[in-house]
């Protein structure tokens, strides 16, 4: 487990996972102008570039988060 947290770096509305190969997983809190909400946008980026983005209401980052855990435990991962 300790050497998986050297690949995580978390900020002020803002986590980023170094995946390998030069890909990262960034976490970011946006918000949207249009619509007036915020929302949590998960993407895979290289070289800066995002190639794939989902966008995650706010109220349920804790229930993914809790799934993904349980989801790790019962798969040994």
């Amino acid at each position: 487990m300790a050497e998986n947290e050297d690949n995580i770096e978390i900020g002020e509305g803002y986590a980023e996972i170094k995946m390998g190969a030069g890909w990262f997983l960034t976490i970011t809190l946006a918000s949207s102008e249009r619509y007036e909400n915020e929302y949590i946008e998960i993407a895979k980026e290289r070289s800066g570039q995002k190639k794939g983005r989902f966008n995650l209401n706010p109220k349920y980052a804790r229930s993914l988060g809790e799934a993904l855990i349980q989801f790790a435990d019962k798969n040994e991962l």
